[in-house]
């Protein structure tokens, strides 16, 4: 059955609780576990790598090194005990491998299953830099009992090297680590979940006090964390922490200086500081400074130094300067981006998980690409809202297809459409890119694990699954989060429209909401403001898959072009059937972005009635609930393509007019998750859970200076070659960056103490 561990805990029994609510450990639920045979797979990067010139590789080497260091502080924005869990797991490994640590496993008492288990704990940690799963933000624990894992690290080599170290280590994360309190079986804020970006006494509404603050001075949310105290006169008192490599004492830049003191705001004090993650901020500048020296252009060379100036003094203005320069270093051989970039896992929707990435070229696949940007103005005309509510210009943007070298962060994408800053993105533009050796293996599907499809559309879904998500993907990114202008009233009380003629197509009224001058798409959006983009964004995907000119880019043709639209659609409405999965019925929230807006569309294409989509109730054949999805593929151009298009119209024209009370009625109401019939969602989602696929993992490889050039080191797509990589991946500092892991973790704990 999919989605089952492959042994250690047999006997799982879904929801499992004591008097208190808490999942007990011996019988665990298996949403919050990794099952033994969890796909993984080597993201390969040989072929491009070694087409790479010298001072290419030395330049995607550093950079590489400087996302890598970075990537570390992902654990101390997931939980609390994160980084006690990397620094337990790291030190158990690089004392012993994966492989001799197993014999030793055997000896203490470790089934194969029960070791096995553990190795895939371990390597999902390392995957997902932290304890929480990065698609669906739920937590997952070892699949042994507890007592079987303190006894194997009470035998290891580690234990013998530094007793109290281990036995602290255990201290600090060993209960967390396998604990499922009902507030830490998923991130969330407040009562809803875990996380880091907010002290625990935080709530939605504190959320929302510190986003009118910021937008008050002019300070974005990406690069900052939050914490709530009470100051020495019992004065409620708000730390905006920035990121940064300096603290708040040492020089500052003129852009910073008015900003990093405290203010008076609503009856309540904001002390606004930095030097957050600085000893990791440290190790990414001092890479960043040495890859320098083998920019391609002075785009890189500017961009680098941008990066620098905004990871030091904790700017993102200058990190806005760095992703200008980005945006004009046009088809560069190794790509790269860094920074606090997306805001999915922040709770309220507006603060930066850091990620790095670094990519070569594929210049077969970036061809087709290419063309798909120079045909975007014409398409453009083709999205189903009126030419004000478009761009007043479409800024030719490049569209890469990459391998990727190097991707740290608690995630892989199979595409990217960057930079996130709206005024940047309205005026100056972006880039995309579409990571083709992500796709060629996260999306390779087994039939006999293919789920709620009829057995006549398995074969063609299997068959152009791949080719179909590749057209989406491009229009997805280019034209999906291309496209759409924000109406905007600036500091000097203009606007960027004319109030005077544009219409509201929704009102047949004059626009009469527009955003002020600071404020973004996602601090206006906030909870929402993630998934209802993926939402439109995808919108756009499904709508504009219908031309045949973009196909032909694709080479696609004919019957090959029908069969891909069919699949594209199947695809969609499958996909917001497997959302369910990441619906959390406890306290009505939706934990994964993307999954989200696919349940959107499916409830959308649902309403549209006209027989387009069906969906039912069954029994498989072990007995056990089931589900079937159809789509009929001659009803997609009629009924399907005006439900879209009339959906796609009310989404961009409420995101342009910034009507957020009917921008999260529209949208909160496609995501409410009943059991009313005739669909009984609630009910399937049990059916998904029980029949649902672990997402793959990825083993990436790493960089070697030897002597004046670099070399890969790859490693096999098990989870042994995953834990391999990590133990390898910071040879010469190792101690010393889980030291500052631990400091940085010490440092904060009593914000999360209680966090009951």
């Amino acid at each position: 059955m999919n989605g089952e561990a492959g042994g250690g805990l047999a006997a799982l029994q879904a929801g499992s609780q004591d008097s208190g609510g808490r999942l007990t450990s011996e019988m665990v639920d298996p949403q919050y576990v990794l099952p033994n045979d969890v796909g993984l797979a080597l993201l390969d990067c040989s072929e491009a790598f070694r087409l790479l010139l010298q001072g290419e590789r030395l330049y995607a080497h550093h950079l590489s090194r400087a996302c890598w260091y970075g990537g570390l502080i992902v654990l101390l924005q997931t939980s609390p005990e994160a980084p006690a869990i990397y620094v337990l797991l790291s030190r158990l490994f690089r004392a012993q491998d994966p492989n001799k640590l197993g014999e030793l496993a055997c000896s203490a008492g470790l089934t194969d299953e029960e070791y096995q288990a553990f190795l895939v704990y371990a390597a999902g940690v390392f995957s997902n830099m932290g304890n929480y799963k990065s698609f669906g933000d739920t937590k997952f624990v070892p699949n042994l009992p507890k007592d079987k894992l303190q006894q194997l690290i009470w035998q290891s080599q580690a234990f013998q090297e530094q007793p109290e170290e281990m036995e602290s280590l255990w201290g600090r994360c060993g209960e967390l680590m396998f604990s499922l309190d009902p507030r830490q079986r998923q991130l969330g804020l407040g009562k809803k979940g875990i996380t880091t970006y907010f002290s625990a006494n935080c709530s939605l509404e504190d959320a929302q006090l510190a986003q009118r603050f910021l937008d008050s001075q002019t300070i974005s949310a990406y690069n900052t964390r939050l914490f709530k105290k009470k100051d020495e006169a019992g004065q409620t008192c708000y730390e905006v922490r920035l990121a940064s490599v300096l603290g708040t004492d040492a020089p500052v830049d003129p852009e910073l200086a008015p900003k990093l003191r405290c203010f008076e705001f609503e009856s309540c004090k904001f002390c606004v500081t930095r030097g957050d993650y600085a000893p990791l901020l440290e190790k990414v500048v001092e890479n960043l400074q040495r890859t320098k020296a083998y920019a391609a252009n002075t785009n890189q060379e500017s961009m680098l130094e941008h990066y620098i100036h905004s990871f030091t003094q904790g700017s993102i203005a200058a990190h806005k300067e760095a992703s200008r320069c980005w945006i004009r270093d046009k088809g560069p051989i190794v790509e790269s981006y860094i920074g606090f970039i997306e805001s999915y896992r922040d709770p309220y929707g507006s603060r930066g998980e850091f990620e790095g990435f670094v990519a070569v070229v594929n210049k077969a696949m970036s061809a087709k690409f290419a063309q798909l940007v120079a045909s975007a103005e014409q398409l453009l005309l083709e999205l189903p809202w009126p030419r004000a509510f478009e761009k007043d210009t479409f800024l030719m943007p490049d569209f890469t297809s990459l391998d990727v070298l190097t991707f740290a962060g608690s995630g892989i994408p199979a595409g990217i459409n960057i930079p996130n800053y709206d005024d940047i993105r309205q005026t100056e533009g972006f880039k995309n890119v579409s990571l083709g050796n992500v796709l060629s293996v996260a999306y390779s599907t087994q039939k006999e694990k293919l789920t709620f499809l009829a057995e006549e559309d398995k074969d063609l879904y299997i068959k152009w699954k791949g080719p179909s998500f590749e057209v989406q993907v491009g229009l997805h990114e280019l034209l999906g989060h291309g496209s759409g202008k924000l109406f905007v009233q600036e500091k000097d009380g203009t606007f960027n429209f004319d109030r005077n003629t544009v219409i509201n197509p929704e009102t047949g009224e004059l626009v009469r909401t527009w955003y002020q001058s600071g404020e973004t798409w996602d601090s206006k959006f906030s909870t929402i403001a993630s998934s209802y983009e993926e939402c439109r964004a995808e919108c756009v995907g499904l709508y504009l898959c219908l031309n045949k000119d973009v196909l032909r880019i694709f080479e696609l043709k004919g019957e090959d072009a029908e069969d891909v639209i069919y699949i594209n659609w199947l695809n969609m409405v499958r996909a917001g059937l497997l959302g369910l999965e990441f619906y959390t019925p406890e306290n009505g929230t939706w934990r994964q972005a993307h999954m989200q807006a696919r349940f959107v569309i499916l409830r959308v294409l649902l309403e549209a009635g006209g027989g387009l989509v069906t969906l039912q109730h069954t029994t498989g054949a072990d007995g056990k609930p089931d589900a079937l999805i159809t789509l009929d593929r001659n009803k997609i151009l009629p009924v399907g393509k005006p439900a879209i298009k009339r959906f796609l119209s009310k989404l961009q024209v409420l995101k342009s007019t910034a009507d957020v009370t009917r921008g999260k009625e529209l949208y909160g109401g496609y995501s409410t998750v009943t059991d009313e019939g005739p669909e009984r969602f609630l009910s399937l989602r049990d059916t998904v859970l029980l029949r649902k696929e672990a997402r793959k993992m990825f083993v990436q490889a790493n960089t070697r200076l030897e002597g004046e050039d670099v070399t890969l080191v790859q490693y096999e797509g098990t989870a042994a070659g995953l834990i391999r990589s990590f133990t390898e991946r910071f040879p010469e500092d190792a101690e010393l960056l889980e030291r500052h892991l631990l400091e940085l973790s010490d440092a904060d704990a009593h914000f999360w103490a209680n966090q009951d």
